[in-house]
Protein backbone atom coordinates (compact mmCIF):
# COMPACT_ATOMS: atom_id res chain seq x y z
CA UNK A 1 0.00 0.00 0.00
CA UNK A 2 1.59 3.35 -0.98
CA UNK A 3 1.95 5.54 2.49
CA UNK A 4 2.93 8.94 2.96
CA UNK A 5 4.23 10.88 6.33
CA UNK A 6 6.21 13.65 7.84
CA UNK A 7 9.29 13.66 9.65
CA UNK A 8 9.27 15.91 13.00
CA UNK A 9 11.68 15.23 15.93
CA UNK A 10 9.23 15.62 19.29
CA UNK A 11 11.78 18.02 20.26
CA UNK A 12 11.07 20.51 17.47
CA UNK A 13 7.48 20.81 18.63
CA UNK A 14 6.46 24.12 19.52
CA UNK A 15 5.18 24.18 23.28
CA UNK A 16 5.38 26.02 26.25
CA UNK A 17 8.44 25.51 28.14
CA UNK A 18 11.33 25.47 26.08
CA UNK A 19 11.29 22.03 24.36
CA UNK A 20 8.71 19.87 22.12
CA UNK A 21 7.09 17.18 24.24
CA UNK A 22 4.25 14.91 24.88
CA UNK A 23 2.43 18.49 25.57
CA UNK A 24 -1.06 18.93 23.90
CA UNK A 25 0.84 20.51 21.14
CA UNK A 26 2.11 16.98 20.12
CA UNK A 27 -1.80 15.95 19.91
CA UNK A 28 -2.14 18.60 17.55
CA UNK A 29 0.06 17.87 15.43
CA UNK A 30 -1.33 14.17 15.24
CA UNK A 31 -4.66 16.12 14.42
CA UNK A 32 -2.81 17.77 11.40
CA UNK A 33 -1.42 14.47 9.91
CA UNK A 34 -4.71 13.12 10.33
CA UNK A 35 -6.28 16.31 8.22
CA UNK A 36 -3.28 16.17 6.10
CA UNK A 37 -4.02 12.36 4.61
CA UNK A 38 -0.72 10.85 6.27
CA UNK A 39 0.33 7.68 7.58
CA UNK A 40 3.07 7.74 9.39
CA UNK A 41 4.76 10.49 11.90
CA UNK A 42 8.69 9.74 11.99
CA UNK A 43 10.53 10.92 14.66
CA UNK A 44 14.08 10.80 15.65
CA UNK A 45 15.66 8.55 18.93
CA UNK A 46 13.77 9.38 22.39
CA UNK A 47 16.85 8.41 24.45
CA UNK A 48 18.18 10.82 27.39
CA UNK A 49 20.88 13.32 26.00
CA UNK A 50 24.07 14.07 26.92
CA UNK A 51 27.08 16.34 26.13
CA UNK A 52 26.27 18.02 22.39
CA UNK A 53 22.53 17.05 22.79
CA UNK A 54 22.20 14.53 20.19
CA UNK A 55 19.76 12.09 20.38
CA UNK A 56 22.51 9.63 18.67
CA UNK A 57 24.57 10.00 22.07
CA UNK A 58 22.14 9.10 24.28
CA UNK A 59 22.76 7.41 28.30
CA UNK A 60 21.19 4.79 27.80
CA UNK A 61 19.41 2.74 24.37
CA UNK A 62 16.38 1.61 27.01
CA UNK A 63 15.67 4.80 28.82
CA UNK A 64 13.27 8.02 27.68
CA UNK A 65 14.24 11.54 27.56
CA UNK A 66 13.09 13.35 30.76
CA UNK A 67 12.82 16.40 28.75
CA UNK A 68 9.86 15.55 26.86
CA UNK A 69 8.00 14.50 29.97
CA UNK A 70 4.96 17.29 29.56
CA UNK A 71 4.91 19.60 32.65
CA UNK A 72 1.21 20.61 32.05
CA UNK A 73 0.02 17.33 32.31
CA UNK A 74 1.73 16.97 35.66
CA UNK A 75 -0.05 20.07 36.96
CA UNK A 76 -3.30 18.59 35.70
CA UNK A 77 -2.65 15.76 37.69
CA UNK A 78 -1.44 17.76 41.20
CA UNK A 79 2.45 17.26 41.07
CA UNK A 80 3.14 20.72 40.02
CA UNK A 81 1.53 23.98 39.85
CA UNK A 82 1.46 26.71 37.19
CA UNK A 83 3.41 29.07 39.05
CA UNK A 84 6.25 26.85 39.63
CA UNK A 85 6.27 25.57 35.92
CA UNK A 86 6.54 29.35 35.28
CA UNK A 87 9.17 30.68 37.66
CA UNK A 88 11.69 28.44 35.72
CA UNK A 89 13.55 30.27 32.74
CA UNK A 90 13.33 27.65 29.69
CA UNK A 91 14.17 30.01 27.38
CA UNK A 92 12.72 32.56 25.42
CA UNK A 93 13.17 31.72 21.77
CA UNK A 94 10.41 30.12 20.05
CA UNK A 95 12.21 28.81 17.06
CA UNK A 96 15.59 27.39 19.05
CA UNK A 97 15.98 25.31 21.93
CA UNK A 98 18.50 26.43 24.62
CA UNK A 99 19.61 23.32 26.15
CA UNK A 100 21.29 24.92 29.25
CA UNK A 101 18.71 26.30 30.43
CA UNK A 102 16.25 23.22 30.40
CA UNK A 103 18.77 21.15 31.63
CA UNK A 104 19.20 23.93 34.59
CA UNK A 105 15.64 24.14 35.01
CA UNK A 106 13.89 20.66 33.93
CA UNK A 107 15.29 18.59 36.68
CA UNK A 108 14.58 21.11 38.85
CA UNK A 109 10.75 21.13 38.71
CA UNK A 110 10.80 17.81 37.88
CA UNK A 111 12.27 16.75 41.24
CA UNK A 112 8.98 19.25 43.16
CA UNK A 113 6.33 16.77 41.16
CA UNK A 114 8.70 13.72 42.33
CA UNK A 115 8.49 14.47 45.99
CA UNK A 116 4.84 14.69 46.13
CA UNK A 117 4.24 11.17 43.97
CA UNK A 118 3.03 8.44 45.44
CA UNK A 119 3.77 4.94 44.10
CA UNK A 120 1.49 2.62 42.91
CA UNK A 121 0.90 -0.71 41.84
CA UNK A 122 1.27 0.55 37.95
CA UNK A 123 4.45 2.47 39.05
CA UNK A 124 5.57 -1.06 40.72
CA UNK A 125 5.04 -3.04 37.92
CA UNK A 126 6.45 -0.48 35.70
CA UNK A 127 9.83 -0.97 37.90
CA UNK A 128 9.35 -4.61 38.06
CA UNK A 129 8.81 -5.34 33.82
CA UNK A 130 11.53 -2.94 33.47
CA UNK A 131 14.34 -3.78 35.87
CA UNK A 132 16.31 -5.53 33.43
CA UNK A 133 17.77 -1.94 31.97
CA UNK A 134 16.07 0.04 34.76
CA UNK A 135 17.88 -1.17 37.84
CA UNK A 136 21.46 0.04 36.47
CA UNK A 137 20.32 3.16 34.48
CA UNK A 138 18.75 4.95 37.37
CA UNK A 139 22.02 3.76 39.83
CA UNK A 140 24.29 4.89 36.77
CA UNK A 141 22.59 8.10 36.85
CA UNK A 142 22.82 9.11 40.48
CA UNK A 143 26.38 8.01 40.90
CA UNK A 144 26.95 10.16 37.69
CA UNK A 145 25.40 12.84 39.19
CA UNK A 146 27.08 12.64 42.89
CA UNK A 147 30.60 11.99 41.28
CA UNK A 148 29.75 15.65 39.02
CA UNK A 149 28.91 14.36 35.99
CA UNK A 150 32.67 12.76 35.17
CA UNK A 151 32.30 9.50 32.74
CA UNK A 152 31.94 6.53 34.52
CA UNK A 153 35.32 5.38 32.93
CA UNK A 154 36.69 7.80 35.62
CA UNK A 155 34.84 7.11 38.33
CA UNK A 156 37.00 5.30 41.38
CA UNK A 157 37.99 1.67 40.36
CA UNK A 158 35.05 -0.15 42.52
CA UNK A 159 32.35 1.49 40.77
CA UNK A 160 33.86 1.49 37.66
CA UNK A 161 34.58 -2.22 37.63
CA UNK A 162 31.14 -2.93 39.55
CA UNK A 163 32.09 -4.17 42.78
CA UNK A 164 29.04 -5.96 44.33
CA UNK A 165 29.96 -4.27 47.74
CA UNK A 166 30.33 -0.65 46.35
CA UNK A 167 26.90 -0.77 44.40
CA UNK A 168 25.31 -1.95 47.31
CA UNK A 169 26.65 0.95 49.68
CA UNK A 170 25.47 3.16 46.81
CA UNK A 171 22.44 2.02 46.33
CA UNK A 172 21.54 2.88 50.16
CA UNK A 173 23.67 6.20 49.91
CA UNK A 174 21.84 7.42 47.16
CA UNK A 175 18.04 5.42 46.97
CA UNK A 176 16.45 9.02 46.93
CA UNK A 177 18.34 9.64 43.38
CA UNK A 178 17.80 6.43 42.43
CA UNK A 179 14.13 6.37 42.85
CA UNK A 180 14.30 10.06 41.05
CA UNK A 181 15.34 8.67 37.56
CA UNK A 182 13.13 5.74 38.06
CA UNK A 183 10.13 8.13 38.46
CA UNK A 184 11.27 10.15 35.00
CA UNK A 185 11.09 7.34 33.02
CA UNK A 186 7.79 6.20 34.81
CA UNK A 187 6.41 9.50 34.04
CA UNK A 188 8.13 9.48 30.26
CA UNK A 189 6.73 6.37 29.34
CA UNK A 190 3.13 6.73 30.90
CA UNK A 191 2.81 9.84 28.65
CA UNK A 192 4.99 8.47 25.53
CA UNK A 193 2.20 5.75 25.58
CA UNK A 194 -0.97 7.54 26.05
CA UNK A 195 0.01 9.77 22.82
CA UNK A 196 1.21 6.91 21.21
CA UNK A 197 -2.31 5.31 21.29
CA UNK A 198 -3.51 8.32 20.54
CA UNK A 199 -1.85 8.88 16.95
CA UNK A 200 -2.93 4.78 16.08
CA UNK A 201 -6.31 5.62 17.08
CA UNK A 202 -6.04 8.35 14.68
CA UNK A 203 -4.23 6.29 12.07
CA UNK A 204 -1.05 7.61 12.34
CA UNK A 205 1.71 5.26 13.11
CA UNK A 206 5.55 5.86 14.59
CA UNK A 207 8.13 5.91 12.96
CA UNK A 208 10.83 5.18 15.69
CA UNK A 209 14.69 5.29 15.40
CA UNK A 210 17.23 2.90 16.71
CA UNK A 211 21.03 4.28 16.73
CA UNK A 212 23.50 1.38 15.71
CA UNK A 213 25.90 2.27 18.58
CA UNK A 214 25.70 2.95 21.97
CA UNK A 215 27.58 6.33 23.79
CA UNK A 216 30.69 4.86 25.51
CA UNK A 217 29.68 7.12 28.09
CA UNK A 218 26.16 4.92 29.04
CA UNK A 219 24.76 2.92 31.43
CA UNK A 220 24.80 0.14 28.17
CA UNK A 221 28.41 0.16 28.49
CA UNK A 222 28.87 0.65 32.24
CA UNK A 223 26.58 -2.43 33.04
CA UNK A 224 27.67 -4.48 30.00
CA UNK A 225 31.20 -3.96 29.17
CA UNK A 226 31.32 -7.81 27.76
CA UNK A 227 29.63 -6.78 24.95
CA UNK A 228 31.97 -4.16 23.62
CA UNK A 229 35.62 -4.28 21.85
CA UNK A 230 37.36 -3.22 25.59
CA UNK A 231 40.40 -4.32 27.07
CA UNK A 232 40.89 -5.26 30.34
CA UNK A 233 40.65 -1.36 32.44
CA UNK A 234 37.46 -1.27 30.18
CA UNK A 235 38.54 1.29 27.47
CA UNK A 236 37.63 0.93 24.06
CA UNK A 237 40.24 -0.88 22.22
CA UNK A 238 38.80 0.73 18.64
CA UNK A 239 35.73 3.04 18.23
CA UNK A 240 33.04 3.71 15.32
CA UNK A 241 33.10 6.06 12.29
CA UNK A 242 33.17 6.66 8.88
CA UNK A 243 36.35 6.97 6.58
CA UNK A 244 37.66 9.88 4.40
CA UNK A 245 35.82 10.75 1.62
CA UNK A 246 34.91 13.34 -0.52
CA UNK A 247 32.84 15.42 2.16
CA UNK A 248 35.81 15.30 4.85
CA UNK A 249 39.87 14.71 4.16
CA UNK A 250 39.96 13.09 7.68
CA UNK A 251 36.75 10.96 8.14
CA UNK A 252 34.30 11.43 10.66
CA UNK A 253 34.90 9.93 14.28
CA UNK A 254 32.02 9.16 15.98
CA UNK A 255 33.87 7.49 19.23
CA UNK A 256 30.77 5.15 20.26
CA UNK A 257 32.55 1.31 21.31
CA UNK A 258 32.19 -1.03 19.02
CA UNK A 259 30.76 -4.36 19.51
CA UNK A 260 32.27 -7.82 20.32
CA UNK A 261 29.98 -9.85 18.22
CA UNK A 262 31.55 -13.22 18.44
CA UNK A 263 30.46 -12.76 21.36
CA UNK A 264 26.74 -11.40 20.98
CA UNK A 265 26.59 -14.30 18.52
CA UNK A 266 27.69 -16.82 21.61
CA UNK A 267 24.54 -15.52 23.25
CA UNK A 268 21.96 -15.54 20.82
CA UNK A 269 22.17 -11.96 20.46
CA UNK A 270 20.06 -11.72 23.18
CA UNK A 271 20.91 -8.15 24.41
CA UNK A 272 20.16 -7.47 20.92
CA UNK A 273 16.76 -9.13 20.94
CA UNK A 274 15.63 -7.25 24.31
CA UNK A 275 16.73 -3.89 22.81
CA UNK A 276 14.96 -4.52 19.41
CA UNK A 277 11.81 -6.14 21.35
CA UNK A 278 11.83 -2.79 23.71
CA UNK A 279 11.99 -0.14 20.95
CA UNK A 280 8.47 -1.99 19.27
CA UNK A 281 7.18 -1.36 22.19
CA UNK A 282 7.70 2.18 21.65
CA UNK A 283 7.38 2.29 17.65
CA UNK A 284 5.40 1.16 15.01
CA UNK A 285 7.81 0.61 12.70
CA UNK A 286 11.52 1.33 13.13
CA UNK A 287 14.62 2.72 11.06
CA UNK A 288 17.72 1.32 12.06
CA UNK A 289 20.46 3.58 11.73
CA UNK A 290 23.77 2.68 9.68
CA UNK A 291 22.60 -0.56 8.69
CA UNK A 292 25.77 -1.17 6.14
CA UNK A 293 27.63 -1.42 10.11
CA UNK A 294 26.07 -4.84 10.33
CA UNK A 295 28.25 -5.94 6.76
CA UNK A 296 31.05 -4.19 7.19
CA UNK A 297 31.68 -1.76 10.37
CA UNK A 298 34.72 0.71 10.05
CA UNK A 299 37.07 0.10 13.13
CA UNK A 300 39.49 3.39 14.25
CA UNK A 301 42.31 2.81 17.00
CA UNK A 302 40.83 4.45 20.02
CA UNK A 303 42.81 7.46 20.68
CA UNK A 304 43.07 8.75 17.36
CA UNK A 305 42.52 12.10 17.10
CA UNK A 306 40.74 11.36 12.96
CA UNK A 307 39.32 8.58 11.06
CA UNK A 308 42.14 7.91 8.88
CA UNK A 309 43.52 5.13 10.17
CA UNK A 310 40.64 3.14 10.46
CA UNK A 311 39.60 -0.10 8.74
CA UNK A 312 36.60 -2.19 7.93
CA UNK A 313 35.85 -5.43 9.67
CA UNK A 314 33.34 -7.78 9.21
CA UNK A 315 30.30 -7.34 10.79
CA UNK A 316 27.19 -10.12 11.91
CA UNK A 317 25.80 -9.66 8.49
CA UNK A 318 21.96 -11.94 7.82
CA UNK A 319 23.12 -13.92 10.98
CA UNK A 320 21.45 -10.83 13.65
CA UNK A 321 18.59 -10.83 10.89
CA UNK A 322 17.91 -13.90 10.98
CA UNK A 323 17.73 -14.58 14.41
CA UNK A 324 15.20 -11.58 15.01
CA UNK A 325 13.63 -12.93 12.80
CA UNK A 326 13.17 -16.62 13.96
CA UNK A 327 12.63 -14.71 17.69
CA UNK A 328 10.35 -11.55 17.56
CA UNK A 329 9.09 -12.29 13.83
CA UNK A 330 8.93 -10.17 10.87
CA UNK A 331 9.14 -7.00 11.88
CA UNK A 332 8.21 -3.53 10.20
CA UNK A 333 12.01 -2.35 10.03
CA UNK A 334 12.80 0.43 7.47
CA UNK A 335 17.11 -0.28 7.04
CA UNK A 336 19.10 3.11 6.85
CA UNK A 337 21.59 2.34 4.04
CA UNK A 338 23.16 5.29 3.03
CA UNK A 339 26.49 6.39 2.01
CA UNK A 340 28.91 4.12 0.33
CA UNK A 341 27.17 0.80 -0.64
CA UNK A 342 28.96 -2.13 -1.57
CA UNK A 343 27.87 -5.14 -3.48
CA UNK A 344 27.84 -7.08 0.05
CA UNK A 345 25.56 -4.13 1.73
CA UNK A 346 23.16 -4.43 -1.09
CA UNK A 347 23.11 -8.33 -0.96
CA UNK A 348 22.87 -7.87 2.65
CA UNK A 349 19.69 -5.52 2.21
CA UNK A 350 18.17 -7.42 -0.19
CA UNK A 351 18.47 -11.05 1.70
CA UNK A 352 16.68 -9.02 4.92
CA UNK A 353 14.11 -8.10 2.92
CA UNK A 354 13.44 -4.25 4.58
CA UNK A 355 13.22 -1.55 2.67
CA UNK A 356 15.81 1.12 1.84
CA UNK A 357 16.09 4.62 1.95
CA UNK A 358 16.37 6.86 -0.83
CA UNK A 359 16.84 10.92 -0.63
CA UNK A 360 16.13 13.07 -3.25
CA UNK A 361 18.92 15.44 -2.09
CA UNK A 362 21.82 12.99 -3.02
CA UNK A 363 20.30 12.21 -6.43
CA UNK A 364 21.39 15.36 -8.78
CA UNK A 365 24.47 14.97 -9.89
CA UNK A 366 24.80 16.74 -12.97
CA UNK A 367 26.08 13.96 -15.42
CA UNK A 368 25.54 10.91 -13.46
CA UNK A 369 22.59 9.01 -13.38
CA UNK A 370 22.09 8.38 -9.39
CA UNK A 371 20.52 5.38 -7.78
CA UNK A 372 19.24 8.32 -5.71
CA UNK A 373 16.75 9.43 -9.12
CA UNK A 374 12.99 8.03 -8.94
CA UNK A 375 13.67 6.64 -11.99
CA UNK A 376 15.95 4.12 -10.97
CA UNK A 377 13.68 3.16 -8.01
CA UNK A 378 11.84 -0.40 -7.14
CA UNK A 379 8.72 -0.37 -4.48
CA UNK A 380 10.21 -1.57 -1.73
CA UNK A 381 12.01 1.34 -0.48
CA UNK A 382 11.07 4.88 1.71
CA UNK A 383 12.08 7.99 0.03
CA UNK A 384 12.91 11.30 1.51
CA UNK A 385 13.11 14.53 0.44
CA UNK A 386 16.50 14.86 3.01
CA UNK A 387 16.60 13.81 6.79
CA UNK A 388 17.67 14.85 9.60
CA UNK A 389 21.09 14.87 8.60
CA UNK A 390 20.60 16.90 5.23
CA UNK A 391 20.00 20.57 4.71
CA UNK A 392 16.37 22.03 4.66
CA UNK A 393 15.33 21.29 0.56
CA UNK A 394 15.12 25.03 0.09
CA UNK A 395 18.88 25.57 1.88
CA UNK A 396 20.48 23.00 -0.06
CA UNK A 397 18.38 23.93 -3.23
CA UNK A 398 20.50 27.52 -2.94
CA UNK A 399 23.72 26.15 -2.60
CA UNK A 400 23.74 23.76 -6.32
CA UNK A 401 25.93 24.58 -8.67
CA UNK A 402 24.42 25.94 -11.56
CA UNK A 403 24.89 22.66 -13.41
CA UNK A 404 23.37 20.67 -11.00
CA UNK A 405 20.90 23.39 -10.98
CA UNK A 406 20.56 22.61 -14.54
CA UNK A 407 20.21 19.50 -14.18
CA UNK A 408 16.71 19.45 -11.39
CA UNK A 409 15.06 22.03 -13.59
CA UNK A 410 15.46 19.39 -16.54
CA UNK A 411 14.29 16.52 -14.79
CA UNK A 412 11.46 18.03 -12.88
CA UNK A 413 10.52 19.26 -16.50
CA UNK A 414 9.87 22.25 -14.63
CA UNK A 415 11.83 25.39 -15.56
CA UNK A 416 9.82 28.38 -14.52
CA UNK A 417 9.22 27.54 -10.74
CA UNK A 418 9.87 30.39 -9.24
CA UNK A 419 13.15 29.28 -6.53
CA UNK A 420 11.28 30.09 -3.28
CA UNK A 421 8.64 27.67 -4.41
CA UNK A 422 10.66 25.29 -5.76
CA UNK A 423 10.37 22.24 -2.62
CA UNK A 424 6.91 21.58 -3.63
CA UNK A 425 8.27 20.17 -6.83
CA UNK A 426 10.64 17.99 -4.99
CA UNK A 427 8.26 16.80 -2.53
CA UNK A 428 5.67 16.42 -5.67
CA UNK A 429 8.68 14.46 -6.99
CA UNK A 430 9.07 12.29 -4.20
CA UNK A 431 4.99 11.67 -3.61
CA UNK A 432 4.84 10.52 -7.18
CA UNK A 433 7.47 8.13 -7.49
CA UNK A 434 6.94 4.11 -6.90
CA UNK A 435 8.76 4.28 -3.27
CA UNK A 436 5.93 2.23 -1.16
CA UNK A 437 6.67 5.29 1.64
CA UNK A 438 7.38 8.67 1.21
CA UNK A 439 8.53 10.60 3.87
CA UNK A 440 8.96 14.32 3.94
CA UNK A 441 10.83 16.21 7.31
CA UNK A 442 8.80 19.27 8.03
CA UNK A 443 11.05 21.76 7.25
CA UNK A 444 9.87 21.03 3.60
CA UNK A 445 6.88 21.23 3.80
CA UNK A 446 7.11 25.16 5.47
CA UNK A 447 9.43 25.58 2.50
CA UNK A 448 12.34 26.67 5.42
CA UNK A 449 15.77 27.73 4.46
CA UNK A 450 18.74 26.71 6.31
CA UNK A 451 18.47 28.17 9.74
CA UNK A 452 15.82 25.04 10.22
CA UNK A 453 18.29 22.47 9.92
CA UNK A 454 18.18 20.07 12.51
CA UNK A 455 21.76 18.38 11.94
CA UNK A 456 25.23 19.19 10.40
CA UNK A 457 26.97 15.82 11.01
CA UNK A 458 30.61 16.09 12.87
CA UNK A 459 30.20 19.49 13.95
CA UNK A 460 29.04 20.60 17.77
CA UNK A 461 27.45 23.51 18.90
CA UNK A 462 24.22 24.54 16.84
CA UNK A 463 22.49 21.13 15.66
CA UNK A 464 19.33 19.31 17.33
CA UNK A 465 18.11 23.10 18.28
CA UNK A 466 15.18 23.94 15.66
CA UNK A 467 11.78 24.44 16.71
CA UNK A 468 8.41 24.59 14.34
CA UNK A 469 6.82 27.57 15.34
CA UNK A 470 3.22 27.07 17.08
CA UNK A 471 0.16 27.91 14.26
CA UNK A 472 3.18 26.56 11.24
CA UNK A 473 0.96 24.10 10.21
CA UNK A 474 -1.78 26.15 8.67
CA UNK A 475 -4.81 25.29 7.19
CA UNK A 476 -4.20 26.45 3.72
CA UNK A 477 -0.96 24.12 4.42
CA UNK A 478 -2.83 21.03 5.48
CA UNK A 479 -5.39 21.22 2.25
CA UNK A 480 -2.45 21.51 -0.28
CA UNK A 481 -0.65 18.39 1.73
CA UNK A 482 -3.62 16.48 1.92
CA UNK A 483 -4.30 17.21 -1.85
CA UNK A 484 -0.94 16.70 -2.81
CA UNK A 485 -0.90 13.09 -1.18
CA UNK A 486 -4.84 11.82 -2.85
CA UNK A 487 -3.55 12.81 -6.09
CA UNK A 488 -0.38 10.55 -5.77
CA UNK A 489 -2.79 7.44 -4.09
CA UNK A 490 -0.64 7.78 -0.97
Amino acid sequence: MRTSGILLPVASLPSRYGIGCFSKEAYEFVDRLEEAGQSYWQILPLGPTGYGDSPYQSFSTFAGNPYFIDLETLVKEGLLTEEECDACDFGDNAEYIDYEKIYLSRFKVLRKAFERFAADDVYDAFVSENGYWLEDYALYMAIKDALGGISWSEWPAELKDREEAALNQKREELAGEVAFYKFQQFMFLKQWKALKAYANEKGIRIIGDIPIYVAFDSADTWANPVLFQFDEDNQPKAVAGCPPDAFSATGQLWGNPLYKWDYHKSTGYAWWLLRLAHVFKLYDTVRIDHFRGFDEYYSIPFGDQTAERGHWEKGPGMDLFRTMKETLGDLPIIAEDLGFLTDTVRQLLKDSGYPGMKVLEFAFVAGEDSDYLPHNYDKNCVVYTGTHDNDTLQGWYQTLSEEDKEMTKEYLNNPYTPDEEVHWDFISLAMRSVADTCIIPVQDYLGLGNKARINMPSTLGSNWMWRMKKGAFTDELIKKIRKTTEVCAR
